[in-house]
C-alpha cells in the first residue's frame, strides 16, 4: 500500500480554494444583484425602501470580496 503524502499539510491550500470558491460565490451574486436593480429601476411602480436594501447588500459585497481577496494575498512590506 502506497503512502499518501499530503503537499501542504498545515491546511493552507484547502483554505486558500475555500476562499477562492467563496469569491466567486459572492461575485455571482454581486452581478446578480446588479442585474436586479437594474430592472427595478425600470418599473414605475417600484418600491424604494427595497431598491435602498438591494444597493446595500450589494455594497457589502463588494466590500466581502474585497476583504476576501486581501486575505489571499501574503503581506507585502514596502
Amino acid at each position: 500500500m502506497a503512502n499518501v503524502v499530503s503537499l501542504d499539510p498545515s491546511g493552507t491550500d484547502a483554505r486558500r480554494v475555500e476562499l477562492m470558491q467563496r469569491i466567486v460565490a459572492l461575485r455571482i451574486e454581486h452581478r446578480d444583484l446588479d442585474n436586479v436593480l437594474e430592472r427595478l429601476c425600470y418599473q414605475p411602480d417600484y418600491d424604494a425602501m427595497q431598491l435602498t436594501r438591494l444597493k446595500r447588500r450589494k455594497l457589502l459585497l463588494k466590500d466581502q470580496i474585497a476583504w476576501l481577496e486581501r486575505s489571499l494575498e501574503p503581506d507585502t512590506r514596502a
